[in-house]
This record gives C-alpha cells, sequence and structure tokens, in this order.
C-alpha cells in the first residue's frame, strides 16, 4: 500500500507544530503502523526529540522512523518513503515560503494547529490560502485549549468563517504533552490511562479517516 502523507503546518511559529506531528506519529505507530517522520523544519526540533527518543529506547527508536531533509529534495525523497511505509508525517518550518509549500503540496492531508489567539487565528489564513492554492485537503485542529471557559465557542465561531473543516477532536493544554516530550515519547507510552492520551488517539483517529478518504 502507497503510504498517507499528512504535513503539520502553520505559518506562525509556536502553534505546536512539532509536538503535534510526534504525538501523532507515535500514535499511529502504536496502532501497528509503519511510521515515518519528515523534519522539513531548518530548527530541527522534531529531529532533536527524535535523537532523544534513540538515547533512551535505542537506535530502532521503538520502531518509529525519522529522515530530515530540505524542502527542495521532499518530493524525490516522499516517492522513496511512499513504498517503505504506511505513515509518512511531515513536519513543515514556519514562514519559510517554499519549504512550506512544497511540504503542503506533498501531502494527502493538512493538519493546520491553531491555538486559542489572535495571533493564531491570523496567521491561519495564509496557510490555508498556501493549502488552497497547491490543491491540498486542509481540516483545522484547536491545540492547546483551556479546560472550561467559552474561549472554545468563540474560536470555534471564527474558525466557522473561515469555511474550512475543523476537527471535531481537539487537544488540551496538558503537561502531559510536554512531560513525554522531555522523554522522547507520546502521551500513549507516557500517560496511557491520561485524557491527553484520549485527545491524541481520538484525533488520530479521526485524521487517518480523512487520510483515506482524501487517497
Amino acid at each position: 500500500m502507497t503510504a498517507l502523507a499528512v504535513t503539520i503546518a502553520q505559518q506562525k511559529g509556536g502553534a505546536g507544530k512539532t509536538t503535534l506531528a510526534a504525538q501523532l506519529a507515535v500514535t499511529w505507530s502504536h496502532s501497528g503502523h509503519r511510521v515515518v517522520m519528515v523534519d522539513v523544519d531548518p530548527q530541527g526540533s522534531l529531529s532533536a526529540w527524535y535523537r532523544l527518543r534513540q538515547e533512551i529506547l535505542g537506535e530502532e527508536a521503538g520502531g518509529l522512523h525519522l529522515v530530515e531533509v530540505a524542502g527542495w529534495k521532499l518530493s524525490t525523497e516522499l516517492d522513496r518513503l511512499r513504498g517503505k511505509y504506511d505513515m509518512v508525517v511531515i513536519d513543515s518550518p514556519p514562514h519559510a515560503e517554499t519549504d512550506a509549500r512544497v511540504a503542503v503540496r506533498a501531502a494527502d492531508v493538512v493538519v493546520v494547529p491553531v491555538q486559542p489567539s489572535p495571533m493564531d487565528l491570523w496567521a491561519t489564513r495564509p496557510t490555508l490560502d498556501m493549502a488552497q492554492k497547491e490543491k491540498a485537503a486542509a481540516v483545522l485542529v484547536l491545540n492547546r485549549m483551556p479546560p472550561r471557559g467559552r474561549l472554545s465557542d468563540v474560536v470555534r465561531s471564527k474558525l466557522a468563517e473561515l469555511n474550512v473543516p475543523l476537527a471535531n477532536s481537539q487537544i488540551g493544554n496538558r503537561m502531559a504533552f510536554a512531560a513525554s516530550m522531555m522523554e522522547g515519547k507520546g502521551v500513549v507510552e507516557t500517560h496511557a490511562r491520561d485524557t491527553a492520551a484520549a485527545e491524541i488517539q481520538a484525533l488520530a483517529l479521526e485524521i487517518m479517516g480523512r487520510l483515506r478518504n482524501a487517497a
């Protein structure tokens, strides 16, 4: 089977792209999929997390794989990876127009994390415009949402104006995500019974459904 490719994209830095990429990759891997992560971001945060994972779990990194590649090489590299894996998770750079565009173009589905802040909302439109120009299916994901209050409803209302699908699953502002990353792992490995694990599993399942529909 040809691998399904998902790109995590957001023009605003600090939106939680790398954490979401790592958490989804671990979750899909634990579900039995052969998963490879592709780090296109020159900052290399996903690669740094992966090296920590190798230090803790060994060179095989618990069956999870990663490659670092410049954006202009992504298309060629993706052709090679699609024949070896079930899932390709691409962490794209913010602001880097060319590399981000290549990563978006390569995806079956583009996942756009949005935090509950005006800056994230403003930055989301350029990301969605890029996906539309590249004819890539996109889905918005509420990320780092507070546990209570009206903010979720307000943000959802604003995002509805963008006329782009919003994932039913959302990710809360939970320490478990950061704690697991500090161990080179995902919450399904370190906090399996935590709400955080339930949230990322629900999102992974929902995105998988969208990937299969888009492929």
